[in-house]
């Protein structure tokens, strides 16, 4: 059976400055021992699951920096184990139709719309099970698995699971970031609402607080790691809907913040759930989340990955062993 892992590499990393002149692209940023990136432990793990295509979204001002760093490599080793890799572009005037027009670009606006937007790239490229997960987070062979046992049986189609870590297993060090925060059933068997919670830091006492409110520290969160239920050759049900809320989304969230507006998924999947439109089924690891999101965290990243290599997780030589 095909399943899709769909990786989302197109962000701008504004807050991932080297200098106050000088901005990176994150996911290219070397972790490993032999210059692996972040994104190579999640393609290892992936594959290592069962995954046999992977979709890298990207954007075109990037296309070539990538592809050098990344994707020729990646497909090479995709070709040695059977895995189809394909890119396709979130851009910025990528806009949906409303009653029947294109929507009319923002004056201003520079940047794409969000992780929403991004998935809707590959829109017609997926015809399959398929998850998704960001390029600057590592979320450890757990959840790769979970996810992708979850694709590989029968469900709804409207179906969809989350892979759900700990709040404090995803707390950056050196400032605050935003995690979709996620009400569970009893049981801890579904996600009944997700809200995107942005300005999380960790307190002093190791728990979390947002704006001053203080938040369960054990609680689950969405990492944007989520997979979504489809027939093989057919159009995934939840492709359709996210297309519908673009343009819902254009007619009430951009008139008012043309700008900065963005369509997230953690959002649109929360607002599917509140309307009893989708199921969303936890799929709880425990694996400690750690990512890029600031300078001062790659030092913390690249001691996490010598760990995991010494502890005997990953080889030396990363896909020797698959």
């Amino acid at each position: 059976m095909r399943t899709t892992l769909l990786i989302m590499a197109a962000g701008l990393g504004s807050r991932y400055q080297k200098d106050k002149n000088t901005s990176s692209i994150k996911q290219l940023e070397p972790v490993g021992l032999h210059g692996e990136l972040i994104i190579d432990y999640s393609i290892h793990d992936a594959i290592e699951a069962g995954f046999n295509r992977i979709i890298f979204v990207i954007r075109p001002d990037i296309e070539a920096d990538f592809k050098e760093r990344i994707g020729v490599r990646i497909e090479e080793i995709g070709r040695q184990h059977g895995v189809d890799v394909v890119y396709c572009f979130q851009k910025a005037d990528d806009l949906p139709l409303l009653d029947g027009c294109p929507a009319k670009f923002p004056a201003g606006r520079e940047k794409p719309w969000g992780t929403g937007q991004a998935v809707l790239a590959a829109r017609d490229l997926i015809h399959e099970p398929f998850a998704v997960i960001n390029a600057d987070d590592y979320y450890g062979k757990e959840a790769f698995c979970k996810i992708h046992d979850w694709l590989v049986l029968s469900h709804a189609e409207n179906a969809i699971a989350m892979a759900g870590f700990v709040l404090k297993n995803t707390l950056s060090d050196h400032g605050s970031v935003t995690r979709g925060l996620c009400k569970v059933a009893a049981g801890h068997s579904h996600v009944l609402d997700v809200v995107e919670t942005g300005d999380i830091i960790k307190t002093e006492d190791g728990g979390a607080s947002a704006n001053g409110i203080v938040l369960n520290p054990d609680s689950s969160v969405s990492m944007n790691f989520w997979g979504f239920a489809a027939k093989e050759n057919y159009k995934p049900w939840y492709m359709e809907a996210l297309e519908r809320g673009f343009a819902d989304f254009f007619k009430t969230e951009v008139p008012t913040n043309p700008l900065k507006a963005e369509y997230l998924l953690p959002t649109h999947i929360g607002a599917l759930l509140r309307t009893g439109k989708v199921t969303v089924k936890l799929l709880e690891t425990t694996d400690k989340w750690f990512g890029v999101t600031y300078p001062e965290d790659k030092a913390a990243v690249v001691e996490s990955i010598r760990g995991l290599i010494d502890s005997g997780v990953y080889e030396e030589e990363l896909y020797s062993d698959l």
